[in-house]
This record gives structure tokens, C-alpha cells and sequence, in this order.
């Protein structure tokens, strides 16, 4: 076996590789010896995790931080989107995903981590306290018996041959091997594809969609705020001219079609505003850390400017303060890898209805790169997506849960969202129980069985 450091970029980054020889004979220490192992704690890694080791699979989740969440937490994206149709017709909500989206959702609404439905647009959202988000994915996994790893990141990958046999991962306390019958790359950036040398692509010919970084602001009288505001979290078009008016004058406010949620919690707004670049406008690759330091420095700027724009021009926002931004910008695409099966464009637009579909979706496409973001609803309706969208075109033992699934450029700007997410994991972790019960490679199954599975536990697909 060998194991292998490698990283290759579309965006200009220079390509690195270290090899070197591991047989079992003490090179690096075995961390565990496992059934399965997940790489990220997001919406995806969690349920993967979860559904793997509740079906009584042996699994180790690694996450990098000290709590999971991904980008729903570690990003403040703070919504549960994906979960409703979009209309343009009166009434209430109607949700479409259920599953493990469900039992998680549920789970944020029992701990009181979780509003009402919004509206946003022409569907609705949910908007959830960060806190308890990590709390719920504790139990969940503490109760399924997941063996998690806080503070570790995978560094490299345990090849032979063509089979993925497990991850390396470094900490504090040095690196070690994690060995492992099956995959799950839930890192959301293809950290395991990429390292292991298999197909991915970055957005439309390198230009992927815009980081944001996300802020609570605290000291708000919401009342106030929502009657001048509106209802729908996208803002009028009267806060859309004030900033395109300050702009004009000099303010740093590159974006003016922003949004704006309530949270659970009495006096506070959650507010997705910024727009991240480069200099001249150039799209930020945030696998690159000086890109994503980048990404960070001008996020913290636009969040005082912005900030400063809503305590002077919103109504109930004279008091407002920032509480928090996440602990990273919010990163909204990076690699998508190369799949058996890629979620199209056109399949999105139209509606698309699968077979061998795993989840559906009915969230517009919602691209970020411009001065606002653009938006295409699918009203009254959704798409599938297909179970091998999650399967790599090379390689063995690995399955992909999460964003960096196989889908063209503006079919991602839909489907990357955390309701769909959850569901991945949730196909993924299914997908992983058959594979080893059958001793058959993910590529071979009957995506019936899997969607039998998912059906039992309580999936609308």
C-alpha cells in the first residue's frame, strides 16, 4: 500500500505529491481499524456517520474543528435551506424533504434551536442557533456510537491499488492511519478525491460562485425592523437602491441585493450581505489559503461596513452590534468531482425526475458571482438527484456526501444547499451499509436497495 499527499489545481496553484511506503510495520501508527470512515462533520458527515453506525457499521468521523456543522456552523450560513416549494401562489409552506433532514430538523425544533418558517422569495427557509446545531449533531452521533475526531484534518490517503483502504490524519499528536473498508469524502472540497488523484472540476471554466461571510447582529428591535423591512428576508427594493446610492458615494458595499433572517433568539438578525473577491473582481479559489485568507480579512471589512449600513438605514437597527461571524467565510463551491453521474444543468431547470433519484430538490438556482446573486425558481416543483452523482468515475471503496457531489456549474448552485446536504449523507451512509454487507463496490449496486433504505427511514424520494 502506499499512501499518498497529493493536490492538483485548476485555478494555477502548483501541484505537490508525497509518496511513501506503508506496510503495517509501524512507519505511521494506526489510529483505528474500521468499517468506515468519514471525512468531515458538516450536515452530510453527519448523517452519513450516523446512518452507517446505526445500521452497527464501526465508524470514525474526522472533522477539523472542535465541533461539527460544516458550513451550516463553522460558516454561519444558519439557515436549513431546500426543505420547501417555491410558489407564486398564497399559502403555507409545503416540505418536500424529509429523511434524516427531517429527523435533524426536528431534533434543532425540540431544543428550541430553530424559527418558523420564512419567507424567502417565492419559498421559505429556517433559520438555527449555531449552539444548538452542534449540540444535535453531538447526540446524534454520541448515540449511534460514532467514534468522532475533533481536531484532525486527512492529510493523505491509504491506496492498493485502486481501492481506498483508509485516510492518514495529523493533529497535535503527530500523524496516523486510519484504516478503514469504505470511505465517505463528506469534506465538502473533495479533500479525499483530490488527494487520491481521482477527476474533479472547478465551477464554469475555474470561476466558481462567491464566499460570503455571514454576521449576527444583536440589539435589534425586531418588530421595528420587520415592519419596515417586510417579511421576506430578501431584502425590497428600497434597501437594494440605498446601497447602490452609498455606493455611489464611496461606501464599501459591493453587493445590494442582501438578505436578512430572524433567529431563535429575541433582539437578533442574521444577515448574508458581503460579496468576496479578489483584486479587480477575481473569483477567489479558497482551496488556496492565501485566496481564502483573503476571503476572510475583506469578509470581516464588509461585515463593518455593512453592519454600519443597517444600523443607519434599517428601521429597529439604530442599537444593533455585531455579535459574531463564523468561524470561517461561508464557502458556497469549490471542487466538484468527476461522478458516474452528473447532475446537469438542464435536468434542473426543467424538473427533471429520476429513477434512481436520492433525493430531490426544489431550491432555485441560486448563483453568487456578480453584484447580486441571480436566481431561477423551480415553482411548484423539484428535481432528482441521481444516486451516482455521489460515486467517483475512478477508484473503489469511496462515495462522496455533500456539496463537491458530481453537478455542472448552476445545477450546484441548487442542489449544494443543507437540506439536500443531509440527505446525501444520508444516501451515502445507506449506500456505504449495502456495499459492505454485499461486498459490492458502490458503482454495482441496486439503487433500489438503497432507496428501499431510505424510504424506511423515512426519505420522500
Amino acid at each position: 500500500m502506499s499512501l499518498m499527499l497529493i493536490d492538483h489545481s485548476t485555478l494555477g496553484l502548483e501541484s505537490w505529491r508525497l509518496d511513501s511506503i506503508y506496510a503495517g510495520n509501524g512507519e505511521l501508527p494506526v489510529l483505528a481499524d474500521v468499517d468506515v470512515v468519514v471525512v468531515g462533520g458538516g450536515a452530510s458527515g453527519v448523517a452519513a456517520a450516523t446512518t452507517a453506525a446505526e445500521a452497527g457499521k464501526s465508524v470514525v468521523l474526522i472533522e477539523k474543528y472542535g465541533f461539527a456543522g460544516g458550513a451550516a456552523v463553522a460558516g454561519l450560513s444558519g439557515t436549513i435551506c431546500g426543505l420547501y416549494s417555491a410558489t407564486d401562489t398564497s399559502g403555507s409552506p409545503q416540505q418536500v424533504v424529509f429523511g434524516f433532514t427531517e429527523r435533524f430538523r426536528r431534533a434543532l425544533n425540540d431544543k428550541g434551536g430553530l424559527t418558523a418558517p420564512q419567507k424567502y422569495g417565492k419559498t421559505w427557509t429556517v433559520a438555527h442557533d449555531p449552539f444548538v446545531w452542534r449540540d444535535v449533531a453531538d447526540d446524534f452521533l454520541t448515540t449511534a456510537g460514532v467514534r468522532t475526531i475533533f481536531h484532525a484534518a486527512v492529510v493523505g490517503v491509504v491506496m492498493d491499488g485502486a481501492n481506498h483502504s483508509g485516510v492518514v490524519v495529523e493533529s497535535n499528536a503527530g500523524r496516523a492511519v486510519i484504516n478503514a473498508r469504505r470511505t465517505i469524502d463528506a469534506s465538502g472540497d473533495a479533500a479525499v478525491i483530490a488527494r487520491a488523484g481521482h477527476g474533479y472540476r472547478f465551477g464554469q471554466d475555474g470561476r466558481i460562485q462567491n464566499p460570503t461571510t455571514f454576521f449576527r447582529l444583536g440589539g435589534v428591535d425586531v418588530d421595528a425592523f420587520a415592519a419596515g423591512y417586510g417579511q421576506d428576508s430578501i431584502s425590497p427594493a428600497w434597501v437594494s437602491e440605498r446601497i447602490l446610492q452609498l455606493r455611489d458615494e464611496g461606501q464599501d458595499l459591493p453587493r445590494q441585493k442582501i438578505f436578512i433572517f430572524t433567529t431563535p433568539h429575541s433582539g437578533e438578525l442574521l444577515v448574508n450581505a458581503t460579496r468576496l473577491t479578489g483584486p479587480e473582481g477575481r473569483p477567489l479559489n479558497v482551496v488556496d489559503p492565501e485566496d481564502f485568507t483573503l476571503a476572510e480579512v475583506n469578509g470581516r471589512r464588509q461585515v463593518r461596513a455593512y453592519a454600519r449600513f443597517i444600523r443607519e438605514n434599517l428601521p429597529g437597527c439604530a442599537g444593533s452590534y455585531v455579535v459574531d461571524t463564523g468561524v470561517e467565510a461561508g464557502i458556497r463551491q469549490t471542487r466538484s468531482i468527476s461522478g458516474l453521474a452528473t447532475l446537469e444543468n438542464d435536468a434542473v431547470i426543467e424538473g427533471r425526475k429520476t429513477a434512481d433519484s436520492i433525493c430531490r430538490s426544489p431550491w432555485p438556482i441560486e448563483l453568487h458571482d456578480g453584484d447580486k446573486p441571480r436566481l431561477h425558481w423551480l415553482l411548484d416543483d423539484y428535481y432528482d438527484v441521481p444516486y451516482l452523482s455521489l460515486v467517483p468515475a475512478t477508484g473503489s471503496n469511496i462515495i462522496v456526501a455533500g456539496r463537491c457531489l458530481s453537478a455542472q456549474h448552476e445545477a450546484l448552485a441548487s442542489a449544494r444547499v443543507t437540506a439536500q446536504c443531509f440527505e446525501y449523507g444520508h444516501a451515502a451512509g445507506a449506500a456505504t451499509v449495502i456495499s459492505l454487507e454485499q461486498e459490492k463496490q458502490y458503482a454495482d449496486l441496486d439503487v433500489q436497495h438503497v432507496r428501499a433504505a431510505m424510504l424506511t427511514q423515512g426519505s420522500n424520494i
